[in-house]
């Protein structure tokens, strides 16, 4: 029987919880700069130079090659942190370089010289991943490593939910505190890559103060690093832990599902939609409805189990999308309150549900191995979402683009398709809840045990 409610979470201490809302907060802001502004910064970029279809060509490279720089550059980071037995010193130099990479954007002109378009769609590309390379190091293997090892089975629902909060958080931070610093008619934009670049930089250089690695930690001894480091890849290593490649896959297909917009967010507001530079309050009103939602979903979550918000959850993502493509054969006065309600629901489902998923793979990990699993995570949140989902949307795209038009405006039917995929994530799903009631009970045991 599943233990309903009765089970005492694992209190975590203050300086967790700060260094996990300040490190990870700031290391959002830097994915959302990366993930949405040099997206858009991109896309604004080949609009004024009068090459709307190198918008759709050049999002979908960044976003294909920064996902494989990623996975890639976290595979061999999340192992050399098991090898070290240590987070800390990748979170703060890693940090640190972040900043500095960001700031490479500053030099990038807004408009561009017919001549010099694959020179300057060249230098998108080659920044996004550098600043990947670093962001992946010091966040996607580091601080998640760090996550996995500070928290357990009782809290890590809650962990993981205010994390899946900070990205939106970080939007509105971006979008309505920095965003005025943006401007898509600009010469250039550097106060704004500027500005944005030296928060990482700060927040490095605090991590050498405040963050502290957890006394549990154990290091990897064997000297054959390479093999180690392939170890989640390893093909009796995915039959012995099925259950947590099971678990990612339906990660993967939400994350496919979210990749199909997210990327093209701020311009299918502020153009397709039609509210211009008014977008911002609407976008704030969603961002912190959904932030509300996420809190109660991951708190839920810990307090009575996660079998039971797993279904439902997946049924409100795959509606709310739906809704949004659906809203194109609406009247146009009823668009933004439905925009209002929908979003926060898709949004704050999306980041509910990929808060729980993260939790179970967490609880999946065997103990010892939490650095050297980091890269098969970013494969299936990462790589495969962030690769075809974008792929998705540049067919879409490219078939409803209109060259004549002096704004980029995504399609609707990017919704429809997150739906579509989105119905995908039903089947492995089905498994991750049926296995949770098991998982949960073995690890609350566990923990009993290792307390008394």
């Amino acid at each position: 029987m599943e233990n309903n409610g009765n089970v005492k979470a694992t209190k975590l201490g203050a300086r967790i919880w700060t260094s996990a809302i300040i490190f990870g907060f700031v290391g959002q802001i830097a994915w959302v700069v990366e993930n949405m502004y040099f997206a858009t910064f991109a896309q604004d970029v080949f609009a004024n130079s009068g090459r709307m279809d190198m918008s759709y060509l050049v999002t979908t490279l960044m976003v294909w090659l920064s996902a494989i720089t990623a996975t890639v550059t976290t595979i061999f980071a999340g192992g050399w942190c098991d090898k070290l037995g240590k987070r800390k010193p990748f979170v703060a130099i890693g940090y640190i370089f972040w900043g500095i990479t960001i700031m490479l954007f500053a030099f990038i002109p807004m408009k561009a010289e017919q001549s010099k378009i694959a020179g300057i769609a060249a230098m998108l590309i080659i920044f996004d991943c550098i600043m990947t390379f670093a962001g992946s190091t010091a966040n996607d293997a580091a601080f998640n490593t760090w996550v996995a090892d500070v928290t357990d089975t009782t809290n890590r629902g809650r962990m993981n939910t205010v994390l899946a909060l900070l990205p939106v958080f970080a939007t509105i931070v971006v979008f309505v505190g920095l965003g005025q610093l943006y401007n898509s008619q600009n010469e250039s934009n550097i106060v704004f890559f500027l500005v944005l670049g030296a928060i990482p930089i700060v927040a490095g250089i605090l991590a050498f103060f405040l963050m502290k690695d957890s006394k549990n930690i154990l290091k990897n001894t064997n000297p054959n690093f390479l093999k180690d480091v392939f170890y989640g890849f390893n093909g009796k290593v995915i039959k012995d832990n099925k259950m947590l490649y099971v678990c990612l896959t339906t990660s993967a297909l939400l994350g496919i599902s979210q990749q199909t917009f997210f990327s093209y967010l701020i311009n299918f507001v502020q153009n397709t939609v039609g509210l211009g530079d008014n977008y911002v309050i609407p976008l704030a009103v969603v961002i912190l409805g959904a932030a509300l939602l996420t809190g109660v979903i991951g708190f839920l979550g810990d307090k009575f189990g996660r079998k039971h918000l797993y279904m439902p959850l997946l049924c409100v993502v795959i509606i709310s999308t739906l809704i949004m493509y659906l809203i194109k054969f609406m009247p146009q006065n009823i668009w933004v309150p439905l925009l209002y309600v929908v979003g926060i629901l898709m949004l704050g489902s999306i980041l509910g549900l990929g808060g729980l998923l993260m939790s179970s793979f967490q609880d999946y990990i065997p103990k010892g191995y939490e650095g050297r699993f980091q890269g098969v995570r970013m494969l299936f949140t990462v790589l495969i979402p962030m690769v075809i989902g974008p792929l998705v949307t540049l067919i879409l795209g490219l078939n409803t683009v209109d060259t004549s038009s002096a704004t980029f405006n995504p399609p609707f039917s990017m919704f429809l398709a997150a739906s579509i995929i989105a119905v995908l994530a039903i089947l492995p799903g089905i498994f991750v809840r049926k296995d949770s009631e098991r998982l949960r009970n073995q690890l609350i045991s566990e923990l009993n045990n290792t307390n008394e």
